[in-house]
């Protein structure tokens, strides 16, 4: 199967800010290499996540409804969405009390992993930061080292498909269903098994060729607005992928729930207005509660509606 170019930002080189500009305002995905995270805490973490989703229902259960952190299946929030997958939702903020069904091993891995992702990503955001222009280079990355930050992180687990004549018949059988993210910025970290498409303007669906040695960092609704629609919240969608199990840890970086989200000032241009009304993170996360994943937009909070510009 032949995949489109996806752009890879070098991390290591200086014209990287540049490029991972225009990632972002083309496709809003990019992958990144040389991103410092060492493999042994990727490895880690992944044997611990299967181990876990190894376990029987009974005893992943043991982990509680994801409301908000927990162990789901299948169910997909609370509206009626619905795929071929099962999950953790955890808090990227570890101590002595959290999640402590995990066991000392996982906890461990997961401490590790999430606090190197999220220097990560806080890196990925001043480099997003020096590519605009903007004086304030923390900008961004700020509101992830917040205290109050609302980060949380997630692996998704999707098993081997049950139905593989659906899949040699070319049906879609969907393990997870079209979204976009809604925090500032989504880092993506997979096994070696395919599934993720993303969504180009034109709506065609493209697969992403996947690649366990890097990442995929995803531009969420909250970045969108701060860049006044200058870069784009991708679409994307997981479909199951036959034989092989697909794994995937996802970090979202969110900002604290009395964030107030506007476009920057540092970013209008001349007379340019602003697309969207000011509103909280709470505001928005409220919204997202009680919308199914497709149907959730930022148009709610837009001050206008070009037809050229929607997620």
């Amino acid at each position: 199967m032949k995949f489109p170019i996806i752009p890879v930002i070098d991390l290591s080189k200086p014209e990287s800010k540049q490029l991972m500009v225009k990632a972002c305002e083309e496709l809003g995905f990019f992958k990144v290499i040389n991103h410092g995270v060492p493999m042994e805490f990727i490895s880690k973490l992944e044997s611990e996540a299967n181990n876990f989703f190894s376990l029987p229902v009974s005893d992943k259960e043991k982990a509680g409804q994801p409301s908000p952190f927990g162990y789901g299946n299948k169910s997909i929030g609370h509206c009626g969405d619905f795929g071929l997958v099962e999950y953790l939702l955890l808090t990227t903020k570890l101590d002595s009390n959290s999640h402590s069904f995990l066991g000392q091993t996982f906890r461990g891995a997961l401490n590790d992993y999430i606090t190197e992702v999220k220097r990560m990503g806080c890196e990925i955001l001043e480099m997003m930061a020096d590519g605009l222009k903007i004086e304030q280079r923390n900008v961004f990355s700020k509101l992830l080292t917040d205290e109050q930050s609302d980060s949380v992180f997630r692996l998704n687990h999707y098993p081997p498909c049950p139905d593989h004549d659906k899949i040699k018949n070319g049906e879609h059988l969907i393990g997870f269903g079209e979204h976009t993210d809604p925090q500032i910025i989504s880092v993506l970290r997979s096994n070696n098994a395919s599934g993720l498409q993303i969504s180009l303007k034109d709506g065609t669906w493209i697969s992403v060729p996947p690649d366990h040695t890097s990442f995929f960092i995803n531009v969420g609704d909250s970045l969108q607005v701060l860049t006044n629609g200058r870069f784009k919240s991708v679409k994307h969608r997981v479909l199951s992928n036959g034989l092989n199990p697909r794994l995937s840890m996802i970090y979202f970086g969110g900002p604290p729930l009395s964030e107030k989200l506007a476009p920057l000032t540092s970013l209008m241009e001349g007379e340019q207005k602003s697309l969207y009304k000011e509103f909280t993170w709470f505001e928005y996360k409220k919204s997202l509660f009680n919308s199914r994943l497709a149907d959730h937009r930022l148009i709610l909070f837009q001050t206008s509606i070009p037809t050229a510009f929607s997620i």
